[in-house]
């Protein structure tokens, strides 16, 4: 019984920080599901966008104390507009998706959740920290060296 209890101390906190991606293995798989040149946008773009929303992380949330609503996973994508997490007051839900959907280590759901923000006007730029750190610089960094 001990055992058990020490290996849930040690891989517990593990499951709540979930997948960090690696830059190059996030570009690849960005790529491998059609965002490249996707609505004009580069992987760079979308690698610049996760690294400043969620340090690549599936697991990251930020709550919003203005209009009561949470930004998830590796996209920080918002739970006024895009997702239902039950909380936020007024959502729209306009993915259709849960925002527990958005914490997975599979992102294939936040990706095509993103596919949708990106539809609308706002495009990319929805996204602050696309806005504050990634337009109108030179994103090659990004995507160095990944074979893409």
């Amino acid at each position: 019984m001990k055992v058990l209890i020490l290996l849930g101390l040690v891989f517990l906190p593990m499951l709540a920080h979930g997948k960090v991606y690696e830059r190059c293995e996030l570009a690849r798989v960005l790529k491998r599901n059609g965002l490249h040149g996707f609505r004009s946008n580069s992987v760079a773009d979308w690698v610049c966008l996760a690294k400043w929303e969620s340090d690549y992380n599936t697991k990251a949330t930020n709550y919003n104390p203005g209009d009561q609503s949470t930004d998830y996973g590796i996209f920080q994508i918002n739970s006024h507009y895009w997702c239902n997490d039950g909380k936020t007051p007024d959502a729209k839900n306009v993915c259709g998706i849960s925002c527990r959907d958005l914490l997975t280590d599979n992102i294939s759901k936040a990706i095509t959740c993103a596919k949708r923000v990106v539809r609308d006007p706002s495009g990319i730029r929805a996204w602050v920290a696309w806005r504050n750190r990634c337009q109108g610089k030179n994103l090659s960094s990004y995507i160095q060296g990944c074979r893409l």
